[in-house]
């Protein structure tokens, strides 16, 4: 074994504790409905257009899924 797998597999190694625990904070932080302040609901806004302004989101949120997926 020379010294440039030596380097890789201890490069790998922390790489791989990094994401993980990266990825373990993420999950985290969307499992817990307090994190930023995502517990509170949201104020409406549209002034009670209530079901016209979920679709108007459902109808953007599909469009941007659209562009997203092109590339």
């Amino acid at each position: 074994m020379n010294v440039n797998q030596l380097v890789n597999m201890i490069t790998r190694m922390f790489v791989r504790k990094a994401v993980n625990g990266g990825i373990r904070a993420g999950m985290n932080a969307m499992s817990t409905p307090d994190s930023a302040g995502r517990g509170q609901p949201r104020k409406k806004q549209g002034g009670g257009q209530g079901p016209k302004m979920d679709t108007k989101r459902a109808r953007q949120a599909m469009r941007m899924a659209r562009r997203a997926s092109k590339f």
